[in-house]
């Protein structure tokens, strides 16, 4: 195995976890932005404020989105058989 072979995975390994975290944490920021604003408008500190929207908005968009997050785990994870014969000796 050689050292562009590894990069290679790395790099596939790294997009692939970006593509799946993206849109939940990048919805959990918006949702944390919005609540922060109304927060900051109406002077109310409540800690559950923020955490009960954002745990309910992630757990909705794992919902939604599992079968887009399994289809890219089982694309990666072919490809990553798929080149165990080039890796031999």
């Amino acid at each position: 195995m050689t050292q562009g072979t590894m990069t290679a995975i790395i790099q596939s390994a790294v997009f692939t976890v970006l593509q799946i975290s993206l849109p939940i944490v990048g919805l959990a920021l918006i949702i944390g932005f919005m609540i922060s604003l109304f927060q900051a408008v109406t002077q109310i500190q409540e800690q559950t404020l923020t955490f009960v929207p954002k745990m309910v908005t992630v757990l909705l968009m794992l919902a939604l989105l599992s079968p887009f997050i399994f289809g890219k785990l089982i694309e990666f994870t072919n490809s990553l058989w798929g080149q165990i014969p080039a890796m031999g000796p």
